[in-house]
């Protein structure tokens, strides 16, 4: 006897659980069950109510600040369990009131009709790994915070470096020479100067961390080729992999230049083809990550010692791609800024097109095929 499906809305939040519950039936309405404590003892209470009355439970939730734990801990014991992407679901236009209720039975009521999108969801190794990237960023942002403190603080005084190139050892012993006309703000340089040593250190620690994590990793052979092209070295590499995860789920090129909002956005109608700026869509972090190692194709091709490096253990059809990437992209870069291309368009359309020589590297690796 198949059992009976019923389509579970959770509207997730750090205290509460709206549940709205959907027949399996297109016709039939759907209900509030109600709101419950974000506790797994609670939810597991009104899973097992459901289930004890034989239906098979299909549970959704939005993508979020929560996490991945209540999809983890459904699917742990058994119950099917979608997080989908909060961008993508269907919204009425004119419809101006939003709450917990509404949110959860829109939930339930489009998945039934299958009008979701569903996310990737990470394991907890290849999450902790991209948590120890991410973290990397945010001192890395900190950093930058830092230095421009204390370039504001230099600059309210009149403090001006002459010299060519800033945070450069001969940088760091001007600062250390300069006297502050008050004992308060001699303090406060000095902190600030300090702060940029530690935000410093904080980045290089979590950089070897990500090194020494990423070899120990199920994501180790997807980082290392990856490395083979130019200007995607380890942190790029890493944060690539933890990102995007499995690449075998873009089945072309197109759809991961989509997924990371790298395609120009479009507003067409009739005879009329109108498109604009990219959509920004999707993954930021792999987006921004794109847009850097682009940079890195502004001059000729070449092989690098470094690049050379890292190609060592790669297999030569993957060095092929490599070369036969500098050799496009490199091109590329030199013709759209003689043609007097901005220079954010000029990287934009080179990590588009890198893109899809990441893709095919990835897809080169023997669990790809």
């Amino acid at each position: 006897m198949t059992k009976r499906i019923k389509y579970v809305g959770l509207d997730v939040h750090k205290n509460s659980i709206s549940i709205a519950i959907a027949d399996q039936e297109r016709d039939s309405e759907v209900r509030f069950h109600g709101c419950i404590e974000n506790k797994m003892n609670q939810l597991d209470k009104f899973i097992r109510k459901l289930v004890s009355q034989g239906f098979e439970l299909r549970c959704v939730y939005e993508a979020g600040p929560c996490g991945y734990y209540i999809y983890r801990h459904l699917t742990g014991n058994g119950i099917d369990c979608t997080v989908v992407a909060p961008s993508l679901i269907p919204r009425k236009s004119g419809i101006r009131l939003k709450n917990d209720r509404r949110d959860s039975i829109t939930l339930a009521r489009n998945h039934r009709a299958g009008e979701l999108t569903a996310v990737y969801v990470p394991s907890s190794e290849d999450e902790a790994l991209r948590d120890l990237v991410r973290a990397r960023k945010d001192a890395q942002n900190a950093h930058r915070s830092a230095k421009q403190q204390l370039g504001a603080f230099l600059l309210r005084h009149n403090i001006v470096f002459s010299g060519r190139s800033k945070w450069s050892k001969a940088h760091f012993n001007w600062l250390a020479d300069i006297t502050m006309p008050h004992p308060a703000q001699q303090i406060t340089l000095q902190e600030y100067i300090d702060a940029i040593h530690n935000c410093r250190e904080r980045v290089d620690r979590l950089t070897e961390q990500i090194r020494h994590q990423a070899k120990q990793s199920g994501l180790a052979e997807l980082i290392k080729v990856l490395q083979a092209l130019r200007g995607v070295s380890l942190i790029v590499a890493a944060t690539l992999a933890v990102e995007l995860g499995d690449f075998t789920r873009f089945k072309r090129p197109g759809q991961l230049m989509a997924f990371v909002g790298l395609v120009p956005s479009e507003h067409s109608s009739g005879e009329t083809v109108k498109r604009g700026s990219i959509t920004k869509t999707g993954n930021g972090h792999v987006r921004k990550a794109l847009i850097e190692a682009a940079q890195a194709y502004r001059l000729p091709a070449r092989k690098s010692r470094a690049i050379l490096k890292r190609q060592k253990e790669v297999p030569e059809s993957i060095r092929k791609i490599s070369w036969k990437a500098q050799c496009r992209l490199c091109g590329r870069f030199a013709r759209l800024t003689a043609r007097g291309k901005k220079s954010n368009v000029v990287k934009t359309a080179i990590a588009r097109e890198l893109t899809g020589f990441i893709w095919a590297i990835a897809h080169e690796l023997p669990q790809a095929a």
